[in-house]
């Protein structure tokens, strides 16, 4: 069976693990000079291009019930706020401490899955989330020292995508993921699109039309293809090892980030915020070992 192989779905994550951050440095080089709204709807327009070729040829379900349809436009608009949020974080803060703070995420879903969904998480569970709340505090305490508020958009980032992943997980039974992921790009076109036509001759800088260079359009083009590719990783390596084995692997996300802004930004953390990463992982790790842990209380009370 896949999931007896977990060598597979280890190499598959840590895959994502380096992409992901290599496509959020990309992103934050391009974004100096490209307006958000535009390398949105690169990111998302690459995502549809290029897994529309792979729907087809593999003949994947991608049609979806009303109530699934409904889901979809709500999970495309957060993965679109979401991005953006993260996006935006990246032109103000060093790469690794913006990785880390939306690494809240967790934390979050647990609150979310305890108050919405009325998941029992239990007293060491939650004061894991207090510490990994904490930890996430000490990083942005010198990052807002140093830019205000923007320092708080990898904050949206965790909110966000805590509730994106809440809908995905309400639908995920009910449609094929790559197929999801194809419809998801299309939807996101649908939305920015209109959206950026509309709102040009505004002075929100998020819908300035502004036609990209040829270089522009390749390294954009290379943003979507970094970032489906990468979440195609990640939806890969479950099939191959199970959550438990694979979500630790996640965490190495951050120093991987941290290598690359250093190797391409010349950014380092500074103590408070070296701190505060090693915290917030700490606390990560701990509710993934609970998690195993309960899961085979669990699977031995059946």
């Amino acid at each position: 069976m896949a999931s007896d192989r977990p060598l597979i779905g280890i190499v598959l994550m840590l895959g994502f693990c380096l992409l992901a951050p290599v496509g959020d440095a990309m992103a934050k080089i391009i974004g100096q000079t490209v307006p958000l709204g535009i390398l949105l709807l690169a990111r998302f327009a690459s995502q549809a291009l290029l897994l529309l070729p792979l729907v087809i040829l593999t003949k994947r379900p991608w049609h979806m019930k009303k109530r699934t349809l409904q889901l979809a436009w709500l999970r495309t608009l957060l993965h679109i706020i979401g991005i953006g949020a993260m996006f935006s974080a990246l032109m103000y803060l060093p790469l690794a401490d913006a990785v880390a703070i939306a690494f809240v995420m967790p934390f979050i879903m647990l609150a979310l899955g305890h108050y919405v969904l009325g998941e029992e998480i239990g007293i060491r569970r939650f004061g894991a989330c207090g510490v990994g709340f904490i930890g996430t505090l000490l990083v942005i305490q010198p990052a807002f020292d140093n830019v205000g508020w923007p320092a708080l958009l990898p904050l949206v980032v965790a909110v966000v995508f805590s509730l994106f992943m809440l809908v995905t997980r309400k639908i995920a039974k009910d449609v094929d993921p790559i197929g999801l992921q194809a419809v998801n790009g299309f939807m996101a076109v649908a939305i920015l699109l209109p959206a950026l036509v509309l709102f040009s001759g505004s002075d929100i800088e998020l819908f300035a039309l502004k036609l990209p260079t040829t270089g522009e359009v390749l390294f954009l083009f290379a943003i979507g293809l970094l970032g489906t590719f990468a979440h195609l990783l990640m939806t890969w390596s479950l099939r191959f090892a199970p959550a438990a084995t694979v979500a630790p692997m996640q965490y190495l996300e951050i120093p991987f980030a941290t290598l690359i802004g250093w190797f391409v930004f010349s950014e380092l953390p500074n103590g408070l915020a070296s701190l505060g990463i090693a915290i917030t992982i700490s606390a990560g790790l701990y509710i993934v070992k609970r998690e195993r842990a309960m899961s085979r209380i669990g699977a031995k009370a059946l």
